[in-house]
């Protein structure tokens, strides 16, 4: 069966990033595929340190939880990433993570290539212009197949809950994660 991860790069446990990408794969679900929600909390992925081992031995020598999430994005066929905005980007937590794994998957075979998936980014006022295109050259960069939505996958709130307010946010998210599921399954048949 056809399987879409979304992962929350947020610190705060039932944040607006968490309840978004939840969203996103609810509506995947309804599509049809296997949904997975996993969180950045409480893991520990170091960024990058630009030791090359990875070039040898198709491994990252950092010995953190990011292997395991690797895994699980290598292994699904869609990939949902949302972070909140924090000083005018992404968390440090995806940040890390998209730059480890962006390395790991092109040196064990362009892993992500022809997948599909897209960011999702919550936002208090802004810097949701700018961390979203962060994202996206991520899944750019690793050729994967992003679809469109019915406006940038983007909602606003600062306090938890306050997402929920946005309605043309919560929509859009709806919307982006129907396409992935769509996109993916059109793709997989």
């Amino acid at each position: 069966m056809v399987k879409v991860i979304g992962i929350s790069g947020s610190p705060r446990k039932d944040g607006n990033t968490e309840f978004l990408v939840k969203e996103a794969l609810d509506a995947a679900k309804q599509n049809g595929v296997e949904t997975e929600f996993i969180s950045l909390i409480g893991k520990r992925i170091d960024p990058c340190d630009a030791c090359n081992s990875c070039r040898k031995t198709k491994r990252c020598h950092i010995d953190d939880d990011f292997e395991p999430i690797y895994m699980k994005m290598e292994e699904a066929e869609g990939i949902i990433i949302g972070s909140p905005v924090y000083f005018g980007s992404a968390t440090p937590q995806v940040k890390a993570l998209i730059d480890r794994a962006g390395y790991i998957q092109g040196r064990r075979g362009d892993k992500f290539k022809g997948k599909v998936g897209g960011p999702i980014v919550v936002a208090r006022r802004a810097g949701q212009n700018f961390t979203f295109a962060q994202l996206l050259f991520f899944f750019f960069i690793t050729e994967m197949i992003i679809p469109g939505a019915s406006y940038w996958n983007i909602a606003f709130g600062r306090e938890k809950g306050e997402a929920r307010q946005d309605e043309e946010g919560i929509e859009t998210v709806r919307d982006f994660g129907m396409k992935v599921a769509s996109l993916t399954k059109k793709l997989l048949s």
